[in-house]
């Protein structure tokens, strides 16, 4: 891959975006997020996955312009013809849809296309230099509001949209968005901490909490806790799911058996 390198250890995968300067997306960025994320799905050495990218001058300083001001078909993918944002979604969604839970180790500013991919993470650990923002409006594109209002309030959401305000991680944990925000030297040791926690669950388990989370997660709240039950259902009829219970009540570590 160009953009992405992946390395698998202790069931985590650390994915980290190389683009220098800035690291600014491009379609052939998207399609190897999409690519990556979605192949965790069929491998069972990874339980949790975390996004980052190099330096610390940019998470991800938004979508390359010059991408995006390259209007010959040609140079287009294929799926890229007819609706141009199909890309950026679909990277978005193999993030939010993978199959284990991302954790967005944030090593810079995240401006546009990069609150979005940042949004899309399960959990976030951020660098404290790090700053968020939507500044599409001032070069005459619109972003991913959408996106922004997983992270605070509907009216903050607004404001930070039509301003196109960068605002500091330190803010945006005050507004509750962000848990964890560490010095750049701490992030992926903190990250990783994070990680081999829930690696250390059923792998089973964590998998369809993350789909039941994602199933329930826009329902009317009835909807939402039967889809749960339902999730609950599937799980007891695993083994591991005897194994966890096992386990806790002898004080002991369980042994998964992905079955």
């Amino acid at each position: 891959m160009a953009d992405l390198s992946v390395v698998v250890q202790d069931a985590v995968a650390v994915v980290t975006l190389d683009r220098a300067p800035v690291n600014a997306v491009t379609p052939q960025t998207y399609l190897e997020i999409i690519d990556v994320f979605t192949s965790f799905a069929e491998r069972r050495d990874v339980r949790v996955a975390i996004l980052t990218a190099t330096g610390t001058r940019a998470f991800v300083g938004g979508a390359d312009l010059k991408s995006i001001d390259d209007a010959d078909p040609a140079n287009w993918p294929a799926r890229r013809v007819l609706d141009r944002g199909v890309l950026a979604r679909d990277a978005m969604w193999a993030i939010g849809d993978c199959a284990v839970p991302v954790i967005g180790a944030i090593n810079g500013p995240a401006i546009g296309a990069g609150v979005a991919l940042a949004a899309m993470c399960d959990v976030l650990v951020v660098a404290d230099h790090a700053t968020f923002g939507l500044t599409e409006i001032n070069v005459g594109l619109l972003g991913a509001s959408s996106h922004l209002s997983l992270l605070v309030s509907r009216h903050i959401a607004r404001e930070l949209f039509f301003t196109g305000e960068v605002i500091s991680a330190q803010e945006l944990q005050s507004l509750g968005a962000i848990r964890h925000v560490v010095p750049i030297a701490d992030l992926l040791d903190t990250a990783r901490s994070i990680a081999a926690t829930l690696a250390a669950k059923s792998p089973i388990a964590l998998r369809l909490a993350k789909e039941s989370m994602n199933r329930a997660e826009f329902l009317p709240l009835k909807d939402a806790y039967r889809s749960e039950q339902d999730y609950t259902a599937r799980l007891m009829g695993f083994e591991d799911s005897t194994e966890a219970r096992m386990a806790y009540l002898e004080k002991r570590t369980p042994e998964w058996k992905w079955r």
